[in-house]
């Protein structure tokens, strides 16, 4: 054991998932976070109301815009990605809205990669195109990409730092090089490499999650999580950031950048919190903000066995003659992929692995059809094996073109693999790819 005495060190993830924003309630002791369930704060007289709501002091108003449950669960995924401040909202899309609205509106533009969850290239192609923000799609296997698609009114760069489903590491360090050079900020959906990937070591600004996913891991409560680094100057390039840095007529005239400077750098995640949560309603339930947390707590135990357990099953379908190609970042096609994964994961290559069957996509119905263990759901990260196709699923929606510049082809099935022993997560593969091809045979 290494004496840490003369050394110390900041918390391991391990540490940080339990203590981080919460030793014990200051009112009853209790060690379990305290599930505050209310809509409303006493306030102790109109000078402390007024305090609050002019933000000359910082407390409790309303559950809409903040609550003491779910900000443990703020505190706490701010510390295990390394950033100054957390916003936690009712979910993953609601996160990723948020997180672009915060600083684009109608007539600016994103440039996002294409490597994309289909619900967020929906968000991007369509719903945001209706609010008048462009979004401007490249593909990040060339960064330069980024910086050719940028223009005066670009606001952001995103990416997802593990694609699902098409599972190629985004180039984090060299599309934020990129855009601080160019004083635009780089979004990282960070949803399917929690503990193994911290984008915000590598020059992202902000980080988002889909809570639902690794870090509830019990597929029990839907949530999602936007954390400043707090290391992107808002002011370097005041032009392209007008919502923090000009007067705000939503709240009395602020202007962010100013009215955060006492508080540390945290004016993306103030002006978040007290106008688009306060306007949207993207509220998280404090119940669900409880049950993430217990399942923070377990991160990252599961993270490395999700990534085991992923790995052999990746081996395993590498090694299948029945399939045609498997998609699992452990086991990259190139060069460059490769070294993308090893420069931007630590400790694992994540939970994911997708595959291609011999017989496309009548093959892969059956494969799932045929699953016994794995459960057939649209979602990912669970302490259960799931399984689903996506093409027909969670990127349907998506034209044919769509789908393949995100990674879903017609036969292409995405296994989300969870916690079970791996005896018998390779046993449910075996039989339901012996069943697939069996009945296919039959059908011929």
């Amino acid at each position: 054991m290494t004496d840490q005495t003369q050394h110390p060190q900041k918390p391991h993830p391990e540490t940080l998932v339990l203590h981080a924003g919460h030793r014990s309630d200051p009112s009853t002791g209790s060690v379990a976070v305290p599930i505050h369930q209310t809509t409303s704060y006493q306030f102790e007289n109109t000078e402390h109301a007024a305090n609050l709501f002019s933000l000359n002091e910082l407390g409790n108003i309303y559950t809409r815009i903040m609550n003491p449950t779910t900000a443990v669960l703020e505190e706490r995924v701010a510390a295990l990605e390394g950033g100054a401040a957390a916003l936690a909202v009712s979910s993953g899309q609601a996160a990723t809205a948020i997180a672009v609205q915060n600083i684009a509106r109608a007539g600016d533009n994103i440039v996002s990669s294409t490597d994309l969850y289909g619900g967020t290239w929906n968000l991007f192609a369509n719903t945001l195109n209706t609010l008048g923000i462009e979004v401007r799609f490249v593909d990040p296997a060339d960064p330069e990409a980024f910086r050719a698609a940028t223009d005066d009114r670009t606001r952001a760069y995103y990416g997802e730092s593990l694609p699902n489903p098409k599972l190629r590491v985004f180039p984090i360090g060299e599309v934020a090089t990129i855009g601080r050079q160019l004083g635009i900020p780089l979004i990282i959906d960070n949803t399917a490499a929690p503990i193994i990937c911290r984008p915000l070591d590598h020059g992202a600004a902000i980080v988002v999650h889909s809570t639902t996913k690794y870090i509830g891991g019990h597929g029990t409560a839907i949530g999602g999580i936007v954390v400043d680094g707090g290391t992107f100057d808002w002011t370097a390039h005041a032009e392209r950031f007008p919502l923090l840095n000009e007067p705000d007529p939503s709240y009395h005239g602020a202007i962010w950048t100013e009215a955060a400077a006492p508080l540390g750098p945290i004016a993306y995640i103030l002006k978040a919190r007290v106008t688009l949560q306060r306007d949207l309603g993207y509220a998280l339930s404090p119940f669900n903000a409880f049950q993430l947390i217990q399942g923070l707590e377990t991160l990252p135990l599961r993270i490395r066995e999700h990534c085991r357990n992923a790995a052999a099953v990746a081996d395993y379908l590498n090694h299948h003659p029945a399939v045609d190609r498997v998609i699992y970042p452990g086991l990259p096609d190139d060069g460059e992929a490769r070294r993308r994964a090893e420069t931007y994961l630590d400790g694992g290559h994540g939970g994911l692995v997708g595959f291609e069957l011999r017989g496309g996509k009548e093959a892969g119905q059956r494969f799932i059809d045929a699953l016994r263990l794995f459960y057939h759901v649209a979602n990912i990260g669970d302490a259960r094996s799931l399984a689903i196709h996506p093409a027909s699923t969670t990127h349907s929606q998506l034209s044919p073109e769509e789908q393949q510049s995100a990674g879903v082809s017609d036969g292409y099935v995405r296994l989300s693999i969870g916690i079970e022993h791996i005896d018998d997560i390779l046993g449910d593969l075996a039989q339901a790819l012996t069943a697939a091809i069996d009945t296919g045979r039959a059908a011929a």
